[in-house]
């Protein structure tokens, strides 16, 4: 039996969500969790269903945030580039 945690990242393995990242929102008992995601509405769901990757949901945040950040500051500077071409 796999121990989850409130807060952990997992990736679903059955049903029509398989494949998506999800995070445990609350643990009901030993065999089921509510779980949430971007693309997956809130649900029970058994743990046997769920592969832990390793994060919590306060890092996997931080990590997306970190990100967007960069791709910001970077579709920014080619914009600044473009207008300067055409000067």
């Amino acid at each position: 039996m796999r121990s989850l945690d409130v807060g952990s990242v997992c990736i679903k393995t059955t049903g029509r969500e398989a494949g998506e990242r999800v995070s445990v929102v609350e643990i009901k008992d030993d065999n089921f969790v509510i779980i949430e995601g971007q693309r997956v509405r809130k649900r029970r769901c058994n743990i046997a269903h769920l592969i832990p990757i390793g994060e919590n949901a306060a890092e996997a945040k931080a990590h997306k945030g970190h990100h967007a950040k960069a791709h910001a500051a970077k579709h920014t500077e080619k914009k600044k580039n473009k207008e300067d071409k055409k000067n």
